[in-house]
């Protein structure tokens, strides 16, 4: 058993510096090919203005984020979005799970995961719903810890180099 080099935690704000290392986790895994929502390259400037967003998200409740830091600084996070519709409020998305290639093949994207899975139930959720690049290692980690697939919708995004790829629709009950 490898003994883990990171320690989580969750964050109920964030502070310039937070936001700078954050970004600075985006960014390295956009560079890495991670198809999450940005396209290469990733100025600094727009890294920090989305997690200005979520900055204010986390402030209201409605995210909660996870971290991950090692010796070098933060290395991981992932983000439970909690403010659904007004039908929906035993649900939550699970989004923006990244890992810096420093910190890969450790096994924190799974720590990640069921930290979020924990988080999920401390705010009373039950249900959590995330999609990823079909065929993808994060896809190849949910299924492996349980997560239920939906199905695939091709053609879904671009891969932040350029071209198309398809994503994997998963779901995690979380009350039985």
């Amino acid at each position: 058993m490898i003994t883990p080099t990171w320690s989580l935690r969750r964050l109920h704000a964030l502070d310039d510096a937070l936001i700078d290392e954050l970004a600075g986790v985006l960014i390295d895994c956009v560079e890495g090919g991670a198809s999450v929502s940005f396209m290469h390259p990733l100025s600094r400037d727009r890294a920090v203005a989305f997690w200005r967003r979520v900055a204010q998200g986390v402030a209201a409740g409605e995210r909660a984020l996870l971290v991950a830091e090692d010796a070098q600084g933060l290395c991981g996070t992932v983000q439970l979005v909690l403010d659904q519709p007004e039908n929906q409020p035993h649900r939550a998305d699970l989004s923006k799970m990244l890992v810096h290639r420093r910190a890969r093949r450790q096994g924190l994207g799974a720590a990640l995961m069921r930290a979020a899975e924990a988080t999920a139930r401390e705010c009373g959720k039950t249900l959590l719903v995330l999609d990823a690049v079909t065929g993808g290692d994060a896809a190849r980690l949910y299924e492996r810890l349980g997560w239920k697939r939906v199905g695939v919708i091709p053609g879904y995004a671009l891969l932040p180099k350029g071209g198309l790829c398809a994503t994997t629709v998963y779901y995690r009950n979380l009350a039985g």
